[in-house]
C-alpha cells in the first residue's frame, strides 16, 4: 500500500494537471470563436469560386482548349496528397483522423498501381506519416511561426503546388483537412483541387448566357492558381476551427478524468490515514492493558 506522503504527492500532481487542462480548455474556447467565424466567412467565397469556375468550364468546353489545372494532364498515374494538420497536439483525435484518411487513400492508390507523393502542411501530419511514407514526402511546410492564418500563407502553399504541377511532378492533387461542424464533431475531408472537381449540379446549372471580357482563357489563367490558394486557405481555416474545437473537448474530458482520479485518490488517502490512526490506537490500548 502506498504511503500517505506518496498519495498526497499524487493528489497534488493530479490537481496541478487539472488546473492546466482547465486553462487550456478556456484558451481553446476563446480561440474557437474567432477561428469558427473565420472558417464560416471563408466558405461562401470558396463556394462562389467553384461556381465561377463551373461557368467558365462550361463556356470553354466547346473550344477544347482546357487548361491542365482544370481538365488535368490526361493521366492520373501520380497523385500528390497535401495533408494539412496542426502544429501542436493535445487535441484528441484531430490530427490522427486526418492522417488516417490520407494513409488509407495512399494505400488504396498504391494498390491500383499509382505513384503517391505527400506534401505535409503541419508538423503533426509529418510525424505521423514519415514512418510509413518517409521517402514519399517531398516537402514539409510548418506554420509554427504563423499566429493568424491569412491568404498570404495559403498563397505560398498554393504557389508551391502549382509549381510542382507545372514541373510535371504529379497529375492529381488532393487536399486533406478537417471540416468544422461543431465542438464535438469535425469531419476529415479529402478534396481534389487539381484538376478541379466541379459538382455535377453546378455544371448542369451553368447554361446561362455569359459574355466574358477578357476571354475565358485569360480569366482562367489568372483565376485557376488563385482558386488553389483559396481552397488551401479554406482548408487551413477549417483546420484551425476544428483544432480548437477538438482541443476544447479533449481538455474538458481530461479535466473530468482528473477530477475522478482526485476523488478516488482522496478516498484511498482517507482510508489509509484512518487505518493508520486505528492501528496506532490499538497499539496504545494494547500497551496500556499490558501494563
Amino acid at each position: 500500500m502506498p504511503s500517505l506522503k506518496h498519495l498526497r504527492n499524487r493528489i497534488g500532481s493530479v490537481k496541478a494537471t487539472q488546473k492546466i487542462t482547465k486553462a487550456m480548455q478556456m484558451v481553446a474556447a476563446a480561440k474557437l470563436r474567432r477561428a469558427q467565424a473565420a472558417a464560416e466567412s471563408a466558405r461562401p467565397y470558396a463556394e462562389r469560386m467553384e461556381q465561377v469556375l463551373a461557368n467558365l468550364a462550361a463556356a470553354i468546353a466547346a473550344t477544347g482548349n482546357v487548361p491542365p489545372l482544370l481538365g488535368g494532364t490526361g493521366s492520373d498515374d501520380t497523385h500528390l496528397l497535401a495533408v494539412c494538420t496542426a502544429e501542436r497536439g493535445l487535441c484528441g483525435a484531430f490530427n490522427a483522423s486526418i492522417a488516417r484518411l490520407a494513409r488509407d487513400t495512399a494505400h488504396s492508390l498504391a494498390g491500383q498501381g499509382k505513384t503517391v507523393k505527400f506534401l505535409c502542411v503541419g508538423k503533426k501530419g509529418y510525424d505521423m506519416l514519415r514512418r510509413q511514407f518517409g521517402r514519399q514526402i517531398i516537402e514539409v511546410i510548418e506554420l509554427r511561426s504563423v499566429r493568424t492564418i491569412g491568404f498570404a500563407d495559403a498563397d505560398n502553399i498554393g504557389r508551391k503546388i502549382v509549381a510542382l504541377h507545372d514541373a510535371g511532378e504529379f497529375d492529381v492533387c488532393t487536399l486533406f483537412f478537417s471540416r468544422f461542424k461543431s465542438v464535438i464533431s469535425q469531419i476529415p475531408t479529402a478534396q481534389q483541387i487539381i484538376p478541379v472537381a466541379l459538382p455535377e449540379a453546378k455544371q448542369a446549372a451553368s447554361g446561362a448566357a455569359y459574355e466574358y471580357e477578357p476571354d475565358e482563357d485569360e480569366i482562367l489563367a489568372s483565376i485557376l492558381p488563385r482558386n488553389i490558394s483559396v481552397q488551401v486557405l479554406r482548408a487551413l481555416l477549417e483546420n484551425a476551427a476544428s483544432e480548437q474545437g477538438a482541443r476544447m473537448s479533449a481538455m474538458d474530458s481530461a479535466s473530468r478524468n482528473a477530477g475522478e482520479m482526485i476523488r478516488k485518490q482522496t478516498l484511498q488517502y482517507n482510508r489509509s490515514r484512518q487505518a493508520m490512526i486505528t492501528k496506532e490506537l490499538i497499539e496504545i490500548i494494547s500497551g496500556a492493558e499490558a501494563i
